[in-house]
């Protein structure tokens, strides 16, 4: 198939540090490219792909401190995709609604994958009047304040195979905790965790602009405990000697995580995550296997007991049987195909008119 994955321009592909779209877009291209798919990344032009690259700025965004108006790119990205639409078999795209006005006026099948939270009114009439839309959600949960939607599947994220393993001879000394701090996240839940369990925690994430204040008031004082230890943000490739040095990571959200991409990043380490349920939890996690999900701080404490019961070998093997990229790719394919065919009949009566 001829294949366009269209991603946000915010970070390179993938991101030079944190970016969970960004990242996931480019597991799925580089394996979709694996299985022999003909496949073009219109992405920023520092991203790094097997597939054919269409740069539509010079670098990611973020990055790039002379742009003062980031939409800018962005809307000239979807009038140079619009331009080239007829090259592909079907489109897919990243950005939520946006491409909806443009991409329901011409025949080149399209769907749209929805990375973020769902519970916000502002955006639902976008969904209600591109009813005709279809939309992959990346977890069952994620959807319930969309039920309504054109939902055409639910396809859980992965991660390359042999991206991240469990560091041999890797001995567990504290616990962890990994992605961005912000209200929703949590690590102050996570350094109560490992305080009362009379543990170590170490914290490796970002701390995006919006979030300084809330860092800088509410957290930063917490970091002088003395069983907490800020890393700051990390990269991929030190990820897994990070998470195998953990008994366990902590994931204490307190929001409907629409996936929560950490969690699979440390099955695929071996190691267990002990998770509050909400949003994806339930889906990605399998308690008592995996990890175990609470409902509170007290279950949370005493889960950290109940680590040893649990076995790192099998926490990776389920993620091997559930959360790999190349499973990821074929659910999209498998997506795809269907959509083709069902607009082929539609793209005819168009041509004919």
């Amino acid at each position: 198939m001829k294949i366009a994955q269209i991603a946000p321009l915010a970070e390179a592909v993938p991101p030079k540090l944190y970016g969970g779209t960004e990242r996931v877009v480019s597991y799925l291209t580089e394996e979709l490219v694996a299985l022999g798919h003909d496949v073009t990344l219109f992405a920023s032009g520092d991203s790094i792909t097997a597939a054919t690259l269409a740069p539509m700025c010079r670098q990611a965004l973020r990055l790039d401190k002379s742009i003062g108006d980031g939409n800018a790119p962005v809307f000239l990205m979807l009038e140079r995709v619009l331009r080239r639409a007829h090259e592909f078999d079907i489109l897919h795209f990243h950005l939520d609604y946006m491409p909806f006005s443009l991409f329901t006026r011409q025949p080149t099948p399209h769907v749209t994958t929805l990375h973020g939270r769902l519970d916000l009114p502002e955006i639902w009439d976008h969904y209600e009047l591109h009813s005709q839309v279809p939309l992959i959600s990346i977890s069952d949960s994620q959807r319930r304040p969309m039920a309504w939607a054109n939902w055409a599947r639910t396809i859980h994220h992965g991660l390359p195979e042999n991206l991240f393993r469990p560091v041999a001879g890797a001995k567990p000394g504290y616990l962890a905790f990994l992605g961005r701090i912000s209200p929703e996240k949590r690590v102050d839940r996570a350094i109560e965790i490992a305080g009362r369990a009379g543990m170590k925690l170490k914290i490796a994430a970002k701390v995006d602009r919006a979030d300084r204040d809330y860092f800088e008031q509410r957290i930063e004082p917490l970091l002088k405990l003395p069983h907490v230890e800020y890393i700051g943000e990390i990269a991929d490739h030190q990820k897994a000697e990070f998470l195998s040095g953990a008994h366990a990571l902590l994931f204490p959200i307190d929001w409907p995580e629409p996936f929560g991409l950490v969690m699979i990043e440390a099955m695929a380490c071996g190691v267990p995550v002990i998770a509050f349920n909400h949003g994806s939890v339930s889906e990605v996690m399998e308690d008592g296997v995996t990890g175990f999900i609470v409902d509170g701080m007290e279950a949370a404490v005493a889960a950290v007991d109940r680590l040893p019961l649990l076995s790192r070998e099998v926490v990776r093997r389920r993620f091997e049987a559930r959360f790999t990229a190349r499973r990821m790719a074929e659910d999209h394919v498998a997506l795809y195909e269907r959509l083709v065919r069902a607009a082929h009949p539609r793209m005819q009566a168009i041509a004919a008119e």
